[in-house]
């Protein structure tokens, strides 16, 4: 069967109606099928029907489109697989009152009580992440605050290519502000201070986003050889979409690091965390205990801040979030810090490193039964440096 024919087949399969059409990920059998149906497309002219309405995947061999509610199943040759494309959300803790965001009054420069536990500060003495490159796959960032200024490059927004990736929500801000904040004279100080964000918009202004918009940015990341991808994000469901590019981004050497999840679980952590080719992060307290609101358990890869953490916000302000969102974050800046001292370092070496030199966390029964601790800057760059 030809890949005309699969054309014609989605020309009937397509739905244009949110009523009664849902999103999906159609896979190709292999690299050769997937182009094979991608050459096809282009040639089918800008007179094709739904030719808009499909959006090519090359990391993962696949493409996107709405399917008609209770349309006949697509069966072709060329097809691997179909799953829906489901809705994703950013991860804070803002239901519970201890957690809801507040906005802030900032006077003075000012290092975050997160930054400081984990050392940050101490560890400025022997880089400060130069040059590492971070992709923030999130709501995008403001690039008009002054504490991000000469840290955001352009990015990509994915909701809307012609435009930058601004943020109309305010949670990539304040993840952008934790990992490369650098306004020493006034503002705040993130992790790693002369790191380059990379703000990729997937998600809309209400935090949500869909499967495909994440792998497309999944995918943006790899082909700009970003070092770090910073996920603060996740979903109850598998998506073997989402493992693929994620797993495709890990071979081509890209650390993950993926939020756990706020509903305080002791054995169930969220996707993309869950996968193993990502550094999956729950968060700690300024007591350095497990915060109330993280997932937790043999899952969780590491720990980091994330109770009440004040970063960077829309208009030139400050909020104080928590979440393990906020967690991921910090492990994302220590990982900028790393790279510059270590450029070489695989995502494995990364992780292990990491737990290696964590610190022990109260609460949690012993090290033996749980490989999690709360990072270190200082203690990780110590092990990278030479005698």
């Amino acid at each position: 069967m030809s890949e005309s024919a699969l054309l014609r087949m989605l020309r009937e399969a397509i739905g244009t109606s949110p009523t009664n059409a849902r999103r999906h990920i159609i896979h190709f059998r292999n690299k050769s099928a997937y182009g094979r149906f991608v050459a096809a497309l282009g040639k089918a002219g800008e007179l094709f029907p739904v030719k808009g309405a499909i959006q090519p995947i090359s990391i993962i061999h696949a493409i996107s489109c709405t399917l008609k509610s209770g349309f006949p199943a697509l069966r072709h040759p060329s097809i691997r697989f179909i799953e829906e494309d489901i809705s994703i959300r950013v991860h804070f803790a803002q239901a519970r009152p201890m957690q809801q965001a507040a906005a802030l009054r900032h006077t003075g420069p000012s290092i975050p009580w997160g930054v400081r536990q984990i050392k940050s500060p101490e560890a400025w003495r022997e880089t400060r992440g130069n040059r590492i490159r971070i992709g923030v796959i999130d709501t995008g960032v403001d690039y008009l605050h002054p504490d991000l200024r000469g840290r955001v490059s352009r990015g990509i927004n994915l909701l809307n290519r012609s435009l930058l990736p601004t943020d109309d929500n305010g949670h990539g801000t304040h993840i952008a502000g934790t990992i490369a904040a650098s306004n020493h004279d006034s503002g705040l100080v993130g992790v790693a201070p002369s790191a380059i964000i990379h703000p990729v918009k997937s998600f809309d202004h209400n935090g949500t986003a869909f499967v495909s918009d994440i792998v497309l940015g999944i995918d943006w990341c790899v082909r700009n050889r970003m070092h770090v991808i910073n996920m603060s994000f996740g979903m109850k469901n598998r998506s073997k979409s989402l493992h693929d590019a994620v797993r495709n981004a890990n071979k081509a050497g890209i650390a993950v690091v993926a939020s756990s999840g706020n509903e305080g679980k002791q054995s169930a952590i969220d996707y993309p965390a869950r996968f193993s080719q990502a550094i999956s992060v729950g968060a700690t307290a300024a007591n350095k205990k497990i915060a109330p609101f993280s997932n937790r358990g043999k899952s969780i890869d590491l720990y980091a801040p994330g109770e009440k953490i004040k970063s960077t916000w829309l208009q030139h302000k400050y909020m104080e979030l928590s979440g393990t969102s906020m967690a991921t974050s910090h492990v994302s800046g220590v990982i900028a810090l790393m790279l510059s001292v270590r450029p070489g370092l695989s995502p494995s070496e990364i992780k292990a490193l990491l737990q290696k030199t964590s610190n022990p966390i109260s609460g949690l029964k012993s090290r033996s039964h749980a490989k999690a601790g709360e990072i270190d800057a200082v203690r990780v760059l110590k092990h990278l440096s030479p005698p």
